[in-house]
């Protein structure tokens, strides 16, 4: 029994759905498929839960959505016009949007929750509504009637454990079932959705919950590759690689998934294959928890901008108890989260999103660390680019820090900072946001070339 999610690009068209479908019905083990709002039918086009959230946005300070109410409808419309679909579909998705947008508005994340989740809920019933129309068994199934329980944090909620065993019943239930992706239901019944790409989330969670043999997966590419497509020409494309490995990726910038994504799978030990709508029959990516290490030290490389460092140099730095967590502290008490600390005997970096922090922040956080620890330096250092490589092959290579060491440097690339992670499956690298590419092209070009 296999768990399949579809992403918006897959859904954006009738033409789209009707290669879903045609992809859904050749394999009878397919049996659950998680569906996404409609995505983008062109570059210039906008995504429906970008509508829904203009459509939020207005109703609340003006207090009804006015003509992008008309602007959802209408994408539904299309599509099931070129699907052939009986009007009465129409009239519920009318009836079901007109009702969220009316919603109760007293607690403004909430109510943005319950609009956005309307893209992937009013999709769910169209898909639905089309396999019936081609004499299948299918059925749309509401997340709350499924189980999908969450916790309350409206735009970031997460499951509960209990939910598992109540998506274990959906393995008993006839024909094939189209549930919406990206929220849940919290215990007393309010609709709340996951971080963005929650799609990926949902599909996640219930291949665990029904211990699918499979989670497939489905986008717009043929597979995962090895480097961001648009940053250097042709690369290879990855044909197995490890959680570890794609949640390293992620998490560095990789944009297949959201880096929780496939936490509720790897969990199970349910392996992902991740297939292109528009080319089923490619190979793809599956991703496990173990692989073969035989491609080299290193199977893919990631970068993301916007960090900054909060540098702190102090003689003796090393040899003076409870530094770390009064300078953790610190940053605790300011509101800010960290992401890395490579340090040394005496001095240490801070990496923190730059987003986080404005020149104010700024300069409470040099006053604080000068007063509290008496550093002998404190300096906060802008526009910054991590740039990662990957692999679980790493631990078993000699010399690959030398090998991305001297490959930067011939590219001419100071190096700001460098962080190995302690399952040695990374190792990450902080240079100017301006030489962010070249970084990543003359890695690639060490490793993969």
């Amino acid at each position: 029994m296999k768990v399949v999610k579809f992403g918006g690009s897959s859904l954006a068209s009738g033409e789209q759905i009707e290669k879903v479908f045609r992809i859904i019905v050749s394999d009878p083990e397919r049996k659950v498929v998680v569906v996404s709002a409609p995505g983008k039918r062109n570059p210039d086009d906008l995504k429906v839960t970008d509508l829904l959230i203009d459509c939020a946005d207005r109703a609340l300070r003006l207090g009804d959505a006015g003509d992008l109410f008309h602007s959802v409808l209408d994408r539904y419309i299309l599509i099931a016009k070129q699907l052939k679909l009986p009007e009465g579909i129409i009239s519920r998705i009318h009836d079901d949007l007109l009702n969220v947008i009316n919603g109760d508005k007293s607690s403004p994340d909430h109510y943005l929750d319950a609009v956005k989740a309307s893209g992937e809920d009013n999709l769910a019933k169209l898909i639905a509504a089309y396999f019936q129309a081609q004499g299948v068994e299918a059925h749309y199934v509401n997340p709350g009637e499924a189980g999908m329980i969450v916790t309350d944090e409206p735009g970031n909620a997460r499951i509960l454990p209990e939910a598992y065993d109540h998506l274990f019943s959906l393995r008993s239930r006839s024909g094939i079932l189209i549930v919406p992706g990206f929220f849940g239901y919290t215990e007393n019944g309010k609709v709340l959705t996951f971080s963005r790409s929650g799609s990926d989330i949902t599909g996640s969670i219930l291949a665990n919950g029904i211990k699918a043999s499979l989670y497939e997966n489905f986008t717009d590419v043929d597979a995962v590759y090895s480097v961001n497509p648009n940053v250097v020409d042709d690369p290879k494309e990855i044909k197995e690689l490890t959680y570890r490995e794609m949640r390293e990726l992620s998490y560095a910038g990789f944009s297949v998934f959201h880096d929780e994504a496939l936490i509720p799978a790897f969990k199970a030990g349910i392996p992902v294959h991740i297939k292109n709508t528009n080319n089923p029959n490619a190979p793809g990516t599956k991703v496990m928890n173990e692989r073969k290490a035989v491609n080299g030290p290193v199977i893919g490389i990631a970068s993301d901008q916007g960090f900054c460092s909060v540098y702190v140099s102090k003689y003796l730095m090393n040899r003076e108890v409870g530094f770390g967590r009064t300078l953790l502290q610190i940053l605790v008490e300011l509101g800010l989260s960290y992401e890395h600390t490579p340090s040394g005997i005496d001095d240490i970096s801070i990496i923190i999103r730059q987003s986080q922090i404005n020149e104010e922040l700024e300069q409470q956080i040099i006053d604080r660390i000068y007063e509290e620890l008496h550093a002998d330096e404190v300096k906060i250092e802008r526009n910054l680019a991590l740039v990662m490589i990957v692999g679980e092959g790493m631990r078993h290579n000699v010399g690959t820090m030398a090998r991305a060491s001297t490959a930067l440097a011939r590219a001419g690339i100071n190096i700001e900072m460098i962080n190995q992670g302690s399952s040695e499956v990374s190792m990450m690298f902080g240079v100017k946001e301006a030489e962010e590419a070249r970084a990543v092209q003359a890695l690639y070009r060490e490793f993969f070339d």
